[in-house]
C-alpha cells in the first residue's frame, strides 16, 4: 500500500505537469495570434526587399556617372546629372569595343593617299557636304575612308530621320534621298555621289593611289606554260585571301551599331525641330576627330543627337593635321577638339565638348535611356505590387482601422498643405535614381520647386513616412516616387505619369504649367 505522504506528492506533481502544459499552451496560442497579426508586415517586408532590386540595381548603374571636370563650361543655373547622357564609363567601355572591333579601319593614314599639300592639291576635289548618321553601318565605311585618305568636309549635315534636313528644316539645303550623300566640287562643278558604294568609289578614284590586283596575261608557249599555271594559282590565292578579308570586315561593319544600341541614330527630344526656341548655331561647328577614336565617337554621337552640322578636319595617325591641331592648342594633337566660331569656346576632353554642347543647343540635359527604359517597361509590371504593399507598410493590416485611417487622413493634410504653399512640389527619396535625375533636371532648366522627402527608398527601414506615401497613392493612384505637383496637380513622375516632366518638356508644354502655376499661386 502507498504511503499518504506518497500519494499527495503524486497528487502535487500531476497538478504542476498539468500547469506546465496550460503555460505552453498559452505561450504557442500567443506566438501563433502574434504571427497571424504580424503576417502582412512581413509579407510586405518579404516583398519590397524582392522590388527592391530593381532600385539597388539602378543605384549600381549610378556609379558609372561620369563626374564633370572643372573646365566645363556650364550656363548658370545649370548642372550636371548623375545618370544622363553625358559619357559614363560603361559609355567609354562599349565605344572602346567598337573601335577595337574595327581596329583596321579608319585610324591611320594610308601611305597610299593622294598628298593634300602639294601642287597638285589645288586640282584636287573639295568635299562640300557630307549627309551622315553617326550610327549608320554604310555612313561609318565611308567616313573610314576619309580619315584613311586624310580628307576634310566642309559641312557634315546630320541626316537621321528625324532632323532638321529631312524634315524640310534647313533653308537653302537639299533633303537627300539616300543617306550616306557628299556634295563634291570636281573641277570647279557640284556633283553629288549617292550611297556607300558610288561615294567610295568616287574617294579611291580621286585620293587614291592604290591599285587593284589584277591577272597579268601571259602569251602561252612551251617555254612558259609552267609560270603561267604559278601565276594563275597565286592570282587565286589572293583573291581568296582578298574575299575572306572583305567578308570579315563586312562582318565587322555592324559591330559598332550593336556595341552602340540607340546612340547616335536620331535627334534627341531636348534638341527637336518641333520644339520652339531651340538654340541654333548660326555656323558650322569644327571638329577635329578620326573614325576609329573612341572618344571622338561619344561626341560626334551628340552632334547627331543635337542636330547640328560641324565641319569634319580628319586628323588620324599620321595625318599633317596632328601639327595643325598641335599649334591651334599649343602643343597637344589629342583627338577629339572642338571649336566653336558662335561663342569662340575652343576645348578638348569629350565630356567637357559633350556637357558644353547640351548646356548651349538643347533645352535640357536628357536622362540616359535606361531609365527611360526602366520606367516603360519594369515599372508597369511592378506597379500592381507596389500599390499592394504601400498601405500594408503603413499598418493597414492593424486591428484598430479607425487609427490607420486617421493617420493616412493626417498624411493627406499634410500634403494638401504643402502643394498649395509652391507652385512646383516634387516627393521624393534621397537614393532613387529617378528622383535625382528629376531634381536635378529641373534645376538644369532652371525650374524653383520644394523638395519633400519621404525617406531615403521605400523599403523598410529606409522609408520614414509610410502614412504619406500611402495617402500619395490615394490622392493620385501613383505610390512611385517622385511625384510631381504643379499648381497643386500631380503630373506624374520623370517619365510616367500625366504626362510626367520629361514628356511635358517634350511636347512643349511643362513651363506654360509652371508659369501658370505661379500666377494662381
Amino acid at each position: 500500500k502507498k504511503k499518504p505522504s506518497d500519494e499527495n506528492e503524486s497528487e502535487r506533481s500531476g497538478q504542476k505537469e498539468c500547469g506546465n502544459n496550460k503555460a505552453k499552451i498559452q505561450i504557442q496560442n500567443k506566438m501563433y495570434t502574434s504571427t497571424i497579426k504580424n503576417c502582412p508586415m512581413r509579407i510586405s517586408f518579404v516583398l519590397s526587399s524582392i522590388l527592391f532590386i530593381p532600385s539597388a540595381a539602378e543605384a549600381f548603374a549610378s556609379s558609372f556617372a561620369p563626374v564633370r571636370s572643372a573646365s566645363s563650361a556650364i550656363r548658370p543655373g545649370q548642372r550636371s546629372t548623375n545618370l544622363n547622357s553625358l559619357p559614363t564609363s560603361l559609355d567609354t567601355l562599349t565605344s572602346g569595343l567598337a573601335s577595337i572591333s574595327r581596329i583596321q579601319y579608319g585610324v591611320t593614314v594610308s601611305p597610299n593617299r593622294v598628298s593634300l599639300t602639294g601642287p597638285a592639291a589645288f586640282y584636287l576635289p573639295k568635299l562640300k557636304i557630307l549627309y551622315d548618321v553617326e550610327n549608320s553601318r554604310a555612313c561609318r565605311s565611308v567616313r573610314e575612308r576619309i580619315t584613311e585618305l586624310d580628307l576634310a568636309v566642309d559641312k557634315v549635315i546630320p541626316s537621321a530621320k528625324n532632323s532638321r534636313v529631312m524634315n524640310g528644316g534647313l533653308k537653302g539645303v537639299e533633303k537627300p534621298s539616300i543617306v550616306p550623300t557628299l556634295v563634291a566640287i570636281v573641277e570647279g562643278k557640284e556633283q553629288k555621289f549617292q550611297g556607300e558604294a558610288q561615294i567610295l568609289g568616287f574617294l579611291n578614284e580621286k585620293f587614291s593611289n592604290e591599285k587593284k590586283l589584277s591577272k597579268v596575261k601571259v602569251v602561252a608557249s612551251s617555254s612558259n606554260l609552267e609560270s603561267i599555271d604559278e601565276t594563275e594559282s597565286s592570282v587565286e590565292i589572293e583573291n581568296a585571301v582578298t574575299q575572306i578579308k572583305e567578308i570579315l570586315s563586312d562582318l565587322t561593319k555592324y559591330l559598332p551599331g550593336l556595341l552602340r544600341p540607340s546612340r547616335g541614330t536620331k535627334v534627341a527630344s531636348t534638341a527637336s525641330f518641333t520644339l520652339p526656341n531651340v538654340p541654333r548655331p548660326r555656323n558650322p561647328l569644327i571638329l577635329y576627330s578620326y573614325e576609329g577614336n573612341q572618344f571622338c565617337r561619344l561626341v560626334r554621337e551628340i552632334l547627331t543627337e543635337l542636330d547640328l552640322p560641324y565641319e569634319l578636319r580628319s586628323a588620324g595617325k599620321g595625318s599633317f593635321r596632328r601639327e595643325e591641331l598641335s599649334e591651334v592648342t599649343g602643343g597637344s594633337s589629342q583627338c577629339p577638339y572642338l571649336i566653336d566660331p558662335n561663342t569662340g569656346i575652343r576645348m578638348p576632353e569629350s565630356k567637357d565638348i559633350i556637357q558644353y554642347l547640351y548646356d548651349t543647343y538643347a533645352l535640357w540635359t536628357p536622362p540616359i535611356e535606361l531609365l527611360r527604359l526602366a520606367s516603360d517597361v519594369v515599372t508597369p509590371l511592378l506597379a500592381p505590387l507596389y500599390k499592394l504593399i504601400t498601405p500594408l507598410q503603413a499598418g493597414s493590416y492593424r486591428e484598430n482601422e479607425f487609427e490607420y485611417r486617421s493617420e493616412i487622413a493626417e498624411a493627406k493634410a499634410e500634403i494638401f498643405d504643402e502643394i498649395s504653399t509652391a507652385p512646383v512640389v516634387v516627393y521624393t527619396y534621397e537614393l532613387s535614381p529617378f528622383c535625382t535625375e528629376a531634381t536635378n533636371l529641373l534645376d538644369n532648366i532652371g525650374v524653383r520647386y520644394k523638395k519633400v522627402s519621404l525617406g531615403r527608398e521605400w523599403i523598410p527601414g529606409l522609408i520614414a513616412n509610410p502614412a504619406k506615401r500611402a495617402a500619395l497613392l490615394e490622392i493620385t493612384g501613383q505610390s512611385s516616387l517622385p511625384n510631381v505637383f504643379i499648381g497643386g496637380t500631380s503630373i506624374g513622375g520623370l517619365y510616367s505619369g500625366k504626362p510626367g516632366i520629361i514628356p511635358a518638356l517634350e511636347k512643349g508644354v511643362f513651363m506654360d504649367m509652371v508659369e501658370d502655376a505661379k500666377r494662381s499661386m
